[in-house]
Parts: C-alpha cells; structure tokens; sequence
C-alpha cells in the first residue's frame, strides 16, 4: 500500500533501479538479486518446515485441527480434477447432496487453482494438492509482499523481509493455514497492489490501459482462487485511499486520472471472464442469498493473546482448548501491539506510515464487530461493523477476519521502522542522547525479536487417516450401485462427519452420496447454510448417532425413509465403523430390514424399493 514507485510522499526513497544507473551500481544490484533469492527461498523453506508432517505422510496424512475441511477441499480440488479430465469443467456438481447437488462457485472450491493443478490432483492425488497449495500459498504471499515493500516502500531488503514475513506468518495467516487455503494462497493480493501502485504514477494513457489490462487478468484470477481475501484487501485499501484523501488530497487528486483510468480498464476485462461464474454463484443451481454468522466480531482481549500455533501459545499454555484453532484472527501478542505503538508515534511525520496506521486502527475496528466485547461480555458499545454488515458481500463475511487487512499495513510499518534505523540516520522527535540511544539499531532489533517470537508458528500436527472401508477401496460398491445412483452413508455427511467425501475419492467419484459438507441453500428464503436441507430418516439417524438409543420404529418412520430413500435416488445404504454402530444398524434393521455384512461395513441393497 505504499503510494509511489520511485519515492514515498514523505520522502523515503525505494529500492526500484532508476533509469541512469551505472557501472558503480553493479555490484549493489547484484547483491540485493542474491538477497532476494535467499529471503524467498527462506519463506519456502520455513512454509515447508511447518507442513513437514503433512509432507512425509502423504497420502494418508491429515491435519489434526482441519476438522473436515481437509477432506472437503480435497474433494473440492479431485471434483474439478476429473470433470477437467473428462472434458467437462463444471461449476456445479451433483456428487454430494444427491440429486440437488453443490454450487461449486457458492463454495470455496477455488478453480483458480484446482484447475491448473489437476495434473498433480490425478497423478499424485488431492492430498498433495492440498500441501502444494497450503506450502506455496504461505510461502508465495511472503514472497509477493516482501517483493512489494523492497520495490516501492524501503531501501534494506531485510526490513522487506521483516514485512512480507508479517503478512504470511503471523497469527491470523497461521491459524487458518490448518485448513483454509484461501487464506493461505493470497499471493495475487501483493501482486495487484504492486500495479495499482505503477498505475498510480502512469502518466501515459497506453501504459495505463497495459496496467488495467493486466489488473483486470489478475482480479479476475482471484476471484477464482478467493473471493473473501480480495473483499477484505479491497475493504482496506478503500480505508487506505479515504486516508490518503484527508492526509494528502493533492497527491491522491493527483493520481486520479490514472486509477480511474486503469480500473475502469481493469473491469472491462475482469468482468467478462468472472462473469458467468458469478452468475452461477449467485442464481445458478444451488446458489444461496447469504451466509450469516450472526456479529462473530474478534473480543478486545484477544488480540493481546497467544495463539495455540505459536511458540508463546505453546510454552504457556500448551494444553489450552480452543474452540475454533481455524478462527483466530487477531491473536498478536501485547509485545508486538505495543511495538507497533512505539513505530506508529515514532514514524508519524512519514505519510506512508501515518495512513498505514489509520487503517490498521480502522480495520482493527471493524473487525470487533457490531458492538465492543471484553472478555466474552458484549459492552453494548457500537462498533463501525454496523455500518457494513448489511450492506452485499459483508453480509456473509465474518468480521473477525478483517483482521488480514491489518497484516499489510502491520508488514509497512515494522518494514519502515527497521529501515530507518538501519539505513537512515535516527532522527527523533525529541532531542537527547537517550532517544538515539532508543532509536538505535540494536535496541530495534532486539525489541523486533522479543515482539515477534511469541507468536512465531510452530509444526503443524497431523495424524494418520483412517483406512477406507474395502467396499470402497476394492471397487465392491459396484455389486450394490447402477451407475448415476446414490449411496446413503450413515451417519449421513455433514459439518463434523465428512469421511463419505474422501471414501469418494478414492472410489475415483463414481458415485454420488446423499447429503454432504458444503454450503448451500435452505428454507423458502434460500439463506446460506452448512450442509443439506435434512431429510426425516437423517434427523432420526443423526439423533441415534449422538444419543446411542434405539429410537422407536413403526410404519411412519419406514414410509419415511422408503421416500427419503427415493428421493435421494439411492442403491444402497452403507454403515462404517461409527460412534453408536451397534444403535445406528439395529435402527437401520428395523427400518429396512437385515443389513448385510461385507468387508468392514454393512450394506442394504435398496435398489428393490427405490425403483
């Protein structure tokens, strides 16, 4: 988010080669190109130090706090996979929730990225895919912001390094790196500031139109890879560009015939290839209104807190239960808040650190949500939240995850502190020995590495998959299935049981199942919802499930589940090894009759009465 290519408005020159450069230069040319190297290679290398379990267990190895998101997207990446494969790519698909089917656009299926992959999906299998994305999506962040700072905000390409490491491997990045990779795979984000940063000073109107072409491919390819992460970049940089305007509206005012230009470029060329998947997202088959989460604002002390996956989290309270490990957005630690207090007073009078700070103040903000809570208990103090939460796109996003807009701007300030004092002589507000002294590179640094090691990552921990059932595995599904018709696995798949998704897979997604994990529609008014609309036998077999007891059985619950059982346009009911087996198949027995064993399972053929 800096504002400029060759020098900020406050004055600090960047390390972008000019024009004249000269022999005398070489050498310093050359050194920055092997310190680029070396600073992106240590992101991959540090990317794949924290999946290395994940990595030395492939295939069968699963993240442990993925909750089943780890099968989904697997599913999600092997579906587009094999439809890419059969020649027909598809944006909906009818292999979970059985007939009705999954909007795929409405999900979080990321095309952008599972279609370029597919070789990889089909020959080595989704569960590289999936390491693939989440190791080079942290890595390849790093590396874009990192790449942004060093050419157009500081001279040092360590405090580069400080600040693209900021935005990838921090705590809000980290906690979804268990089981999101549209949180992960935000290297595009850097990219797109990084030319709406060149547009700015294009003074030529065929070089704008070349930026906003370029910028139209780019937004159009994130929009196919994460939807959420360019709303909330797109969020901040509006909360940059509005403090831009009160800070310096000549500048802004300035540029503005070139970002009008660009940008109405860059839609000409975006909107056309994003579309008709748009289109398909929100009234194609399967589409849904919103997704509401209720306010789900970030409490006010947790952004002084530890997470689970870092080094203080993990030193202090090693066994700490956390609800949701995928959801901790704004878990930075009171030393480095109180770090990017000092940088935030000290670097005032530089223009980019004084609109980097509003808008990480702004952004923090909105991310409490609708009303202030301290300590789990609601203030009723309104919070900027309620003037978005409304409003389309915001009204599916969960606010506490604004805080990734927190990250550049958190990345711009510690970058800008370390190049002062490494590259530029301190210049304190207050004169004395004692403020050089503060402002000195030793203490900096030091107070850098106490700030940032709390919440360094640790490993992620991972745990070795079940085996598929054999009548899976061994194709045996076949003597129970006509082609084009459902199994029922039971208990049925949803939010906290979706190993039907992975038994799928490797079956090679032959056969549709009944119900599912994904979001779609529900109810009349077609709201976002985890998971199917349920049917009356999942309800009675889900209860069984949780409970253990045998539910009474009479003709209503059979008739029932003869027309369930239709309308999934089922073959064949499968009971695996699951929590109250015993319950759930004598349920089963007095529903349709004797089940059958086979390999590990048990089957009813169905077909005799589903027609």
């Amino acid at each position: 988010m800096p504002t400029s290519t060759q020098r900020s408005d406050s004055g600090t020159s960047t390390n972008a080669a000019p024009a004249g450069t000269t022999g005398r230069d070489a050498p310093l040319l050359a050194r920055n190109r092997v310190l680029d190297v070396v600073i992106m290679v240590s992101y991959l290398l540090i990317s794949i130090g924290l999946y290395r379990d994940l990595w030395r267990g492939l295939p069968v190895s699963y993240l442990v706090d993925s909750g089943e998101d780890q099968n989904l997207f697997e599913w999600f990446f092997a579906v587009q996979a094999h439809a890419l494969a059969a020649g027909h790519p598809t944006l909906v698909s009818a292999l979970q929730n059985h007939p009705v089917g999954v909007n795929l656009m409405a999900n979080t299926a990321m095309p952008g990225l599972a279609l370029p992959l597919a070789p990889l999906t089909l020959l080595a299998g989704p569960t590289a895919t999936w390491a693939l994305v989440l190791t080079g999506g942290l890595a390849g962040t790093a590396a874009g912001w990192y790449w942004l700072y060093s050419r157009h905000l500081v001279r040092s390409r360590w405090s580069a390094a400080v600040g693209g490491a900021c935005c990838a491997f921090t705590p809000p990045v980290i906690s979804h790196a268990h089981a999101h990779p549209n949180f992960t795979a935000m290297f595009l984000l850097p990219v797109i500031v990084l030319w709406l940063v060149r547009l700015r000073v294009a003074t030529e109107n065929g070089r704008r139109v070349k930026i906003g072409v370029l910028l139209g491919l780019l937004i159009a390819w994130q929009v196919m890879i994460g939807e959420e992460p360019l709303l909330i970049l797109a969020t901040g940089l509006v909360v940059y560009a509005l403090a831009w305007a009160v800070v310096r509206p000549r500048t802004l005012l300035a540029s503005a015939r070139s970002l009008v230009t660009g940008l109405g470029v860059a839609a000409a060329v975006a909107i056309p290839l994003v579309g008709y998947p748009l289109w398909v997202q929100f009234t194609g088959p399967s589409s849904y209104r919103a997704l509401r989460h209720g306010m789900a604002g970030n409490d006010l002390t947790v952004f002084g807190a530890l997470p689970k996956q870092s080094v203080g989290g993990q030193l202090l309270s090693p066994e700490q239960v956390v609800a949701n490990p995928t959801e901790q957005n704004a878990f930075f630690g009171w030393p480095l808040l109180v770090l990017l207090l000092v940088a935030m007073v000290w670097l005032w009078r530089e223009v980019p650190a004084r609109l980097a700070t509003i808008t990480l103040l702004v952004m923090a903000a909105l991310s409490a949500g609708g009303h202030a809570v301290v300590n789990g208990q609601d203030t009723g103090i309104p919070g900027p939240w309620l003037l978005l939460h409304q409003l389309p796109l915001y009204e599916s996003l969960i606010e506490a995850r604004l805080t990734f807009a927190c990250l550049p701007v958190i990345g711009m300030l510690l970058a800008l502190a370390s190049d002062r004092v490494l590259v530029r002589p301190p210049r304190p507000v207050l004169p004395g020995a004692w403020l050089r002294w503060l402002t000195s590179r030793r203490l900096w640094f030091a107070a850098l590495v106490l700030a940032l090691l709390p919440i360094l990552p640790v490993r992620f921990i991972t745990t070795t998959r079940a085996d598929t059932p054999a009548l899976f595995s061994s194709g045996a599904w076949r003597d129970y299935v006509r082609p084009g018709r459902a199994i029922v696995t039971v208990p049925l798949p949803d939010t906290s049981n979706a190993h039907a998704l992975h038994w799928q897979v490797v079956a090679g997604l032959e056969f549709p199942i009944a119900e599912g994990y994904f979001v779609g529609p529900f109810g009349p008014a077609r709201e976002g919802t985890y998971g199917a609309e349920r049917r009356p036998t999942s309800w009675l077999l889900a209860e069984t499930a949780i409970s253990g007891a045998v539910p009474a059985i009479g003709p209503e619950q059979r008739a029932a589940a003869i027309d369930d059982l239709r309308y999934w346009r089922a073959d064949a009911v499968v009971l695996a090894a699951a929590p109250n087996a015993a319950a759930l198949r004598a349920t089963l027995d007095q529903l349709l009759g004797p089940g059958q064993d086979r390999d590990d399972v048990v089957v009813w053929d169905v077909r005799s009465v589903t027609g």
